[in-house]
């Protein structure tokens, strides 16, 4: 089995991840796809925030 590690993540990566999956969940339902993965990561990432 793999090794995990976690890396630290602070606050404003957090914010550039969140802008960035913000932006791609747009493009997402522009082509009209459904963005609900997009959104569970985004609220999981909201958590961490």
């Amino acid at each position: 089995m793999k090794k995990k590690i976690k890396l630290p993540i602070y606050n404003n990566e957090v914010k550039i991840v969140l802008n960035a999956l913000n932006e791609f969940r747009n493009i997402i339902i522009q082509q009209g796809k459904y963005p609900e993965p997009i959104d569970e990561l985004i609220l999981k990432l909201n958590k961490i925030y």
